[in-house]
């Protein structure tokens, strides 16, 4: 069934965490031709603009073909042997260890390594280096998303499934333009829409108003970071209105006693003072929520990347929980993922408070049995929480960080604060880059650069938004002398004197490791293997035996893995953004994605077609807040913040709300220096999930266009 006659392949898509299902025309060695797979259930053959121009990205004047090394920070990187490169990194990180000890050393990852990759590397980093410095972009992305989950539901892992969709009579979209950064995902609600108008309701709350926001029913138009505001107001809507399932509240919850009190003081009229939104139009969301038979909330970047995002992920649940829409066909709360594999690093232990299977660093239990399957002595992997991905950057910036192995991401160009990014990779004593690509924003700070094969040059499994593991077969072979990323990692492995436990000659091999040691976890994938997700297809976790049909649905029980079994109800207040606009800089700047294109352009510009549709950067900006600054449409615009400038060119309009200006992040300075959004964004984050507030911060505007004639 999984396999087609000719040179059609089935894979997945490498892009976004939806996950859609691709079938892949390959000749002569290489991918001629992509379209979407009608027999997967993550996309049912839909597929977007950027996985059908996937071709042209793959062999450009710019892969990375060979190892390079520099024998010291002033020279330039010439090509080596494998073995030699190999050889200077296992080198160089023991001696780091011997002088500085493991704390020195760290690793940063990617949500677009596949999950064997990001196994191999997280058992290299906490397993035999002794360093829980292993993070990953996924902390500029999901963390405050697993962070709520967790909190809240007892785990990590959206509840739900995309079938949901076609049972919502309700969607409620914050934080999120999934027309754009989730497009396959955003048709299916779309249809659900278009074929019942008068029995769905879309509500979306967004300052922008974009074709996320064209169909619904109520478009709120809210301050940026007053979501807790909004949510809280809503859930006071329903319990003054008597709309709330007091029954699941009883039986399986606690915390209501605790966030009672709190919901009673966001009445509709103060959080429309917070919001900016009119009270009726609070009311008329909560009660379109709160009428609905089976509700579904999505949300993404827009909660997650704010200085309290895991509490704006508890107050999404707790709307969920109170109501009762959750664990059950068309209701529950889904957070759609930014990236193709971000749950998978997840579930390998990819994050630096985090081991295999949702196992907490902390948690001595946990350590151990990690420490018996990987074969290293007790007490071997450290007790506490490594450091997250600002916190390495900032470790490499003071010197108690001595060393960042980066493999497959471009934290030059996706960091908040890029000052900070930059100095600090000149700071470090050693910069190990692995990726497909070179020069980016990040490899030109590299001391050794490692050529890594991409999709579809190897082959392995990734995790999508749904918990929907597919596995990616190798279609064509990696250019020049790349290897797969696990390769590269294993090859130092056993350089470093670890051969034994890192044995792999195949990717399949990993992965039945790695799944063996999330047996009787959440996120258990024992019954999964390459063989038979190649041979049934995808699979959603858990899937705890080799016969098991896999798990649509988390929590259809209504219990939950807390000590308990009872979801928490946690009580959130209201905080503005870190840096809210003042006289000096009197709009708040928002940045996200443009739908043509992806992270920092390492892929999606070099495709003729995608680069055209979106060439450079353009600021939204409101009318009124462009007169007030002098400034027209097609101008082009210098964006001040505290932290330093962009310039970018005025798209004037009333589609974005008044006091709110927005910018695609896209652009490194690698495309030129004041094109990157970067330059601007701060690196406060949350105490919990400890995701950066990349959302918000407090700009001006200059017109800088010189003949207005």
């Amino acid at each position: 069934m999984f396999e087609l006659s000719g040179t059609w392949r089935k894979t997945l898509c490498p892009y976004c965490g939806v996950g859609c299902g691709l079938l892949v025309q390959i000749e002569d060695g290489a991918v001629r031709r992509v379209k979407g797979d009608p027999e997967h259930p993550s996309s049912l053959g839909d597929v977007c603009a950027k996985a059908v121009h996937l071709p042209p990205a793959l062999r450009t004047p710019d892969r990375l073909l060979y190892p390079q090394v520099r024998t010291r920070r002033d020279a330039e990187l010439s090509r080596v042997p494998w073995e030699l490169a190999v050889r200077t990194v296992a080198d160089r990180l023991r001696e780091i260890v011997a002088t500085h000890g493991p704390a020195a050393i760290a690793f940063y990852g990617s949500g677009q390594l596949l999950t064997e990759e990001y196994y191999v590397a997280s058992k290299l980093a906490k397993g035999f280096l002794g360093t829980n410095n292993f993070d990953t972009n996924s902390r500029l992305c999901m963390a405050s998303a697993a962070a709520g989950y967790a909190r809240s539901l007892g785990s990590d892992g959206p509840p739900g499934t995309y079938a949901d969709i076609e049972t919502a009579d309700c969607f409620f979209l914050i934080g999120t333009n999934t027309a754009e950064c989730h497009p396959v995902t955003w048709k299916r609600i779309r249809k659900r829409k278009l074929a019942a108008p008068d029995e769905v309701a879309v509500i979306v709350a967004d300052p922008r108003f974009t074709e996320t926001a064209d169909i619904a029913d109520l478009h709120l138009p809210l301050r940026p970071g007053s979501d807790i505001a909004l949510l809280n107001a809503m859930l006071h809507v329903l319990w003054k209105d008597g709309l709330l399932d007091r029954h699941f509240i009883e039986e399986r919850t606690r915390g209501w006693a605790q966030l009672l009190p709190v919901i009673a003081r966001y009445t509709p009229e103060r959080a429309a003072a917070l919001t900016g939104l009119s009270p009726e139009i609070i009311a008329g969301a909560a009660r379109r929520f709160g009428g609905a038979r089976a509700a579904m909330t999505l949300w993404s970047m827009g909660i997650n990347q704010s200085h309290i995002g895991t509490d704006k992920n508890a107050a999404i649940l707790n709307l969920h929980l109170a109501t009762g829409q959750i664990a059950r066909p068309g209701a529950g709360p889904f957070s759609l993922t930014g990236q193709p594999n971000a749950m998978g690093g997840r579930e390998t232990g990819g994050l630096a408070h985090l081991l295999p299977g949702y196992r907490q660093v902390t948690d001595a239990a946990a350590r151990a049995t990690v420490e018996r399957h990987w074969g290293v002595p007790a007490g071997r992997i450290a007790s506490s929480p490594g450091r997250a991905a600002l916190e390495i950057f900032e470790g490499l910036r003071e010197g108690s960080v001595r060393a960042v192995w980066i493999i497959c991401t471009n934290p030059a160009a996706s960091m908040p604060d890029l000052d900070l990014v930059e100095k600090a990779l000149r700071q470090a004593e050693l910069v190990i880059v692995q990726d497909a690509y070179h020069p980016t924003e990040t490899t030109r700070f590299a001391d050794v650069l490692l050529p890594a094969a991409q999709w579809p040059e190897k082959d392995g499994v990734m995790t999508n938004s749904e918990r929907r593991l597919t596995y990616l077969p190798k279609l064509v072979d990696p250019p020049g002398e790349a290897l797969p990323d696990a390769v590269i990692v294993t090859r130092v492995a056993r350089e470093l004197g670890f051969k034994d436990a890192f044995p792999y000659e195949s990717a399949s091999e990993i992965f039945d490791e790695f799944a063996a040691l999330t047996a009787g976890t959440v996120c258990d994938c024992s019954g999964a293997s390459h063989y038979r997700l190649s041979s049934v297809g995808p699979l959603q976790w858990p899937v705890p035996g080799p016969t098991h049909p896999g798990t649509p649905r988390l929590y259809t029980d209504a219990h939950f893995p807390t000590g308990d079994g009872r979801a928490r109800l946690v009580a959130v207040e209201h905080d503005p953004p870190v840096e809210p606009p003042d006289a000096a800089y009197p709009l708040t700047l928002t940045t996200g994605r443009v739908r043509d294109h992806w992270h920092t352009l390492t892929r999606t510009a070099k495709s003729p077609a995608l680069a055209a549709r979106t060439r450079e950067p353009l600021l939204e900006v409101h009318l009124r807040d462009a007169r007030r600054a002098g400034i027209r449409d097609g101008d082009f615009v210098e964006i001040t913040s505290r932290r330093g400038k962009a310039v970018a060119q005025a798209r004037v309009g009333e589609t974005i709300r008044e006091g709110t200006c927005f910018l695609p992040f896209h652009w490194g300075r690698q495309w030129g220096f004041y094109k990157a959004a970067n330059n601007l964004t701060l690196s406060a984050r949350d105490p919990l999930s400890r995701q950066p507030e990349l959302k918000a911060c407090a700009v001006r505007l200059r017109a800088i266009t010189e003949d207005r004639a």
